[in-house]
C-alpha cells in the first residue's frame, strides 16, 4: 500500500496475528511495552493509526486477527546532526549523495527526522525515495538512492549480483604485510551492534591496498566484494589495524553519540555501475577528506 509520509516519514507497518486482545490497544500496549497506552491512544485520536483500506483506526476499535495496520511513529524534538549532505547527481532514476558522518542513512532507533533520507524527503520533495544501500552512521560518502518505485527492483538486482564497484577508503595503521585480499565468516555478535568472525565458509570477502604511508599511519583503499554489516572495519580489526576513530572495533568505546571531535576514518569513495534503467556507465566519487 503507497501511504503518504509525514514529515517526510512513511508509515510502519504491524501484522496482528491470532489471539484474543479485546481491542488494538490491548494489543498495542502488549506488542510495544516501551510505548504508553496514552501514546497510541493520542496518535489513534490524530489519524496516525490506518487500516489496510487507509481508515483511521478509532481508539476503540475491536481486535481483528490476521490483518495489518499501520502507523506513523513520533518521536521528541530530535538535536539537530549538525553536518549536511551534498547531492552529487539527480535525473529522473537515481539521486547521489555524498553522505556526512554522523548522520543516519535511514530511520532507525532514536533518529527518524535526523536522517538522510527523511532530510532529502523534505528538501527535495521526493515521497517515493528509498536507498539502494545503506552506510553506518558512521561512514562517510557516496550513497544512492532510487527515485521510481517500480526501478528499485533492477537496481537491488545490481548489488544483489555483485555487479556495483565499491571503492573505500580509511585511516588505519600502517602495516607492511597485509593481505591483498582477506577473507572470513561475519556473524551478528555482542553487543547486538557489532559483529564478529567465526570459524567457518567466508561469507565476505575484501581486497586491500595502500594508497600512501603518514607516517605511523596509512591511507588504505578497501573495495569489498561482499556486502556484510560492518565488514570493513571488522576485518581491518581482525588484521590488527583498526580503522582510526572506530567506537565498535575492536573494542566498544562508550563516547556520547553528540561527540563529533572524532569522526571514524571511513570513506564510501567511489561507486561504478552499469545503470540497469538507462544502459548508462554511472561513476560517482566523494568529495570529501580523512585526516590522521
Amino acid at each position: 500500500m503507497n501511504l503518504p509520509t509525514r514529515d517526510g516519514v512513511g508509515p510502519s507497518t504491524v501484522g496482528l496475528p491470532g489471539g484474543n486482545w479485546p481491542t488494538v490497544i490491548d494489543f498495542f500496549a502488549e506488542r510495544f511495552p516501551t510505548v504508553e497506552r496514552a501514546v497510541w491512544l493520542q496518535r489513534m485520536r490524530d489519524g496516525l493509526v490506518l487500516d489496510e483500506q487507509a481508515l483511521p483506526v478509532p481508539p476503540d476499535a475491536a481486535y481483528r486477527p490476521h490483518t495489518r495496520l499501520y502507523y506513523y511513529r513520533h518521536l521528541p524534538v530530535e538535536p539537530r546532526i549538525p553536518f549536511e549532505a551534498q547531492v552529487l547527481f539527480q535525473d529522473a532514476h537515481l539521486v547521489v549523495v555524498d553522505k556526512p558522518h554522523f548522520l543516519p542513512t535511514m530511520p532507525a532507533g532514536r533518529y527518524v527526522q535526523e536522517t538522510l533520507l527523511v532530510r532529502l524527503k523534505q528538501s527535495l520533495g521526493l515521497a517515493t525515495l528509498a536507498p539502494l544501500h545503506r552506510l553506518d552512521r558512521e561512514t562517510a560518502g557516496v550513497t544512492l538512492f532510487a527515485i521510481q518505485t517500480t526501478e528499485r527492483a533492477a537496481y537491488h538486482a545490481l548489488f544483489a549480483q555483485r555487479e556495483v564497484h565499491k571503492h573505500y577508503e580509511a585511516i588505519a595503521p600502517w602495516h607492511a604485510d597485509l593481505p591483498p585480499v582477506y577473507r572470513s565468516q561475519i556473524v551478528p555478535g555482542e553487543p547486538f551492534f557489532r559483529y564478529k568472525e567465526t570459524a567457518g565458509e567466508p561469507n565476505s570477502e575484501t581486497h586491500i591496498a595502500v594508497l600512501e604511508r603518514l607516517g605511523a599511519w596509512a591511507r588504505y583503499q578497501l573495495s569489498p566484494v561482499t556486502g556484510r554489516t560492518h565488514q570493513l572495519r571488522v576485518h581491518m580489526a581482525a588484521l590488527g589495524v583498526p580503522i582510526r576513530n572506530d567506537r565498535f572495533y575492536p573494542e566498544v568505546v562508550n563516547i556520547a553519540d553528540d561527540d563529533y571531535a572524532a569522526p571514524l576514518q571511513l570513506l564510501a569513495r567511489s561507486i561504478a555501475f552499469t545503470d540497469p534503467v538507462t544502459g548508462q556507465a554511472r561513476f560517482f566519487e566523494s568529495a570529501r577528506s580523512l585526516s590522521v
